[in-house]
């Protein structure tokens, strides 16, 4: 059902125009590679997660602030159905590897050949998050990261596990 979403989002986005994704948009599965491996990311549980995909690159200062409270939050509620997706988007790998050497994540860090989901999403700032419920429609978009966000964003990621 994953690799269903992600290669429909990646489908989506190649087809699609330029405008922005917006909140009750259903996403079409986009096709990422696994950052440390470059092989395409497995979404292969039985029962589709909550998903964030968060887009980030190695020279945005927020996207440092926003990746300690991406961590904690994937500890917290793994367990329950979360799963985030971090998408680097900077063009030398070697960058991106030093900011996950200063920033380690638990998560799954992914890579967006092509930039196709990027796209697909009209992604406009860095970083930016997408919320998908289980039905792959977007409910809520974050654009930037301040602190004063994290529990405004936990509160988000309750509310859909509790609706599963």
């Amino acid at each position: 059902m994953k690799n269903i979403l992600i290669s429909g989002l990646l489908a989506g986005l190649l087809n699609c125009s330029v405008s922005a994704a917006e909140v009750g948009d259903t996403v079409q599965v986009c096709a990422l590679n696994h950052f440390a491996t470059n092989q395409p990311i497995q979404l292969t549980e039985q029962q589709p997660p909550l998903l964030l995909l968060d887009f980030w690159a190695s020279w945005c200062a927020p996207c440092a602030k926003s990746f300690p409270f991406l961590n904690k939050l994937h500890q917290q509620y793994k367990n329950q159905g979360l799963r985030i997706i971090a998408i680097n988007l900077d063009e030398d790998i070697k960058e991106a590897q030093q900011f996950l050497t200063r920033f380690p994540v638990d998560y799954t860090i992914a890579r967006d050949p092509g930039q196709h989901c990027a796209k697909q999403l009209g992604l406009r700032a860095m970083p930016s998050s997408y919320l998908i419920d289980r039905q792959g429609v977007i409910r809520y978009i974050h654009i930037g990261f301040r602190d004063s966000q994290r529990e405004y964003i936990q509160q988000q990621v309750v509310e859909l596990l509790s609706k599963s």
